[in-house]
């Protein structure tokens, strides 16, 4: 089953005899100084795609912060009640989106690929490129009967990242200025780590959103270093943006692990290494 799933098949499929599960993961990362957070309930409330049910991904896709980074992974028990309540069943597709910049959905997407679940799949361009109607009223699913099983999909902890560095591929998907050091606006050291390639996520998508074609992704992640042989892990800063690359590579047919705790668990310990500068290091 494809990845990504577009506007119009989303349509067909919500009119058809089983309808997938829709989750609305609107979130977005704020990282000027006293900005409000962005409030994905208000905008759920104000129009969602009729009977979808939101979900909180700092509270229900993540665990606190701390030592383990800013998004690390959630309590696997508390993550598949959540689903469950969602109205996730393991014999149920399940289509996520978001506001459009895809990577709060890939979150979703890969806890549920990860904790097992066999059909899930990312709106491609989110809520925008939906052109039906809009719902303001909550639905109240029957629950769900999904249980995580985690495991199934790759990840990586520091050190398998720091192996990965050296023996196959890790991708830095941040912005290049963060990867080469030149400012970092949200964690404590600025700088990426050593043998990671910077691959930043917003050249996996178009200008109106959506996903570059699945040959024009493979071409990009192969003069990245991608081959049939490498080993392939992603991370950015806390788990998030890393979800959405290792999505395109999937849309682009190549396996990926994710670093969960990404920059943010390894900036938070000084005897990690750090590189800077625009070489992997």
């Amino acid at each position: 089953m494809n990845a990504i799933i577009s506007a119009s098949e989303l349509a067909n499929e919500l009119a058809g005899g089983k309808p997938p599960v829709l989750l609305d993961v609107r979130w977005q990362l704020s990282t000027a100084q006293g900005a409000a957070p962005f409030d994905g309930r208000a905008a759920y409330e104000a129009g969602h795609i009729p009977g979808a049910v939101f979900v909180d991904l700092d509270a229900e896709l993540a665990g606190p912060p701390g030592a383990a980074g800013r998004h690390p992974l959630p309590d696997v028990a508390e993550f598949g009640a959540a689903m469950r309540r969602a109205g996730v069943s393991a014999d149920t597709p399940v289509v996520a989106y978001d506001g459009g910049q895809g990577w709060a959905a890939a979150r979703a997407w890969w806890l549920l690929r990860w904790t097992g679940h066999p059909s899930v799949r990312v709106l491609d361009g989110g809520i925008g490129a939906w052109e039906g109607p809009l719902d303001t009223e909550t639905p109240s699913p029957e629950p769900g009967t999904f249980v995580p099983e985690p495991g199934a999909t790759g990840l990586l902890d520091a050190d398998g990242a720091a192996a990965l560095a050296r023996t196959g591929l890790l991708l830095d998907a941040r912005a290049a200025e963060r990867y080469r050091g030149d400012l970092e606006p949200i964690d404590p050291v600025a700088g990426h780590v050593p043998g990671a390639v910077s691959a930043p996520t917003t050249e996996n998508i178009a200008e109106d959103g959506r996903f570059l074609p699945a040959e024009e992704l493979a071409a990009r992640f192969k003069s990245l270093g991608a081959s049939g042989t490498s080993e392939i892990g992603v991370y950015c800063g806390s788990g998030v943006s890393a979800a959405h690359e290792v999505l395109a590579l999937a849309v682009a047919g190549i396996p990926a692990a994710l670093y969960v705790g990404s920059w943010s668990e390894w900036s938070s310990d000084p005897s990690r290494p750090v590189a800077t500068g625009p070489e992997s290091g």
